[in-house]
């Protein structure tokens, strides 16, 4: 469904060139659900820009189902971080909802079934009509994501969305998330710099080094598919791929794999 081939990033300006991304090459199957993680800084969201058209690459390229990516990709959706952002306070959760469906062009009754399955699926069924700041910050990524997913995408893409909750109201997204893609089996990339968020969500997770950015490790997930908060994380299993992923990401890089003469490092 989707395929990364040798993407890099070159950021030029002022004198001054940064390597944001060196080379990244991995595939993503069709309904898979599989997790980036890497330390701050690893270029994680300039990888994800690209994926979804938003940013071209210095090299290298990125298909869906074969196809090229040079601008968004009409099947795929996008959850960002910053969820405030992405809704329009003066619309009901509602219109959020239904917003990129206009867009497609979609009937009417289409667009009220596919309003209705998504805010089901996210529990906000009762809160249609509300707005977004009368919800909390766990709520409105709700809305978000029942935007996307009201889409059909083919390929979802989701870019560190837990980051500005609690603890608390994360474990319910996360949760959240792995039932939306029982549900609705949708290709599903998830941004994340939470190694135990990673190893819990992910069939796979594919390990960034530091930038300039490599993955160091795509790593199976061999957790039970029905998982939770307490037993999975709890386990021994749980711990051991936790480990793994941990001494990956702090491994120290090998000198191949450090930044090109006059690169620097760059956030992401």
């Amino acid at each position: 469904m989707l395929d990364v081939r040798g993407i890099q990033k070159i950021y030029e300006g002022k004198g001054r060139t940064v390597e944001a991304v060196r080379d990244l090459t991995f595939s993503v199957g069709s309904g898979e659900l599989v997790c980036i993680v890497g330390p701050s800084g690893s270029g994680k969201t300039t990888l994800l820009k690209i994926m979804s058209g938003l940013l071209q690459p210095t090299a290298g390229e990125v298909l869906v189902e074969g196809k090229r990516v040079d601008g968004p990709p009409p099947g795929m959706a996008v959850v960002f971080q910053e969820y405030g952002r992405s809704l329009f306070p003066w619309m009901t959760v509602r219109e959020n909802v239904e917003l990129p469906l206009k867009q497609k062009k979609l009937p009417a009754a289409r667009r009220t079934e596919l309003i209705d399955e998504s805010l089901a699926a996210v529990g906000l069924a009762e809160a249609h009509g509300a707005y977004p700041w009368q919800l909390s910050g766990g709520m409105q990524q709700r809305v978000a994501i029942a935007r996307a997913v009201a889409y059909e995408p083919q390929v979802l893409l989701m870019d560190e969305p837990f980051a500005a909750v609690d603890a608390q109201t994360r474990a319910d997204l996360e949760d959240l998330i792995r039932d939306i893609w029982h549900r609705f089996q949708v290709t599903t990339l998830f941004v994340t710099h939470d190694i135990d968020e990673a190893v819990y969500l992910g069939q796979r997770v594919l390990i960034l080094s530091s930038s300039p950015t490599v993955v160091r490790q795509d790593l199976a997930i061999d957790l039970p598919d029905a998982r939770d908060q307490l037993t999975t994380r709890s386990s021994p299993r749980f711990a051991e791929l936790r480990a793994q992923v941990y001494s990956q990401i702090h491994r120290p890089k090998e000198p191949a794999g450090e930044p090109a003469s006059g690169a620097h490092p760059v956030a992401s």
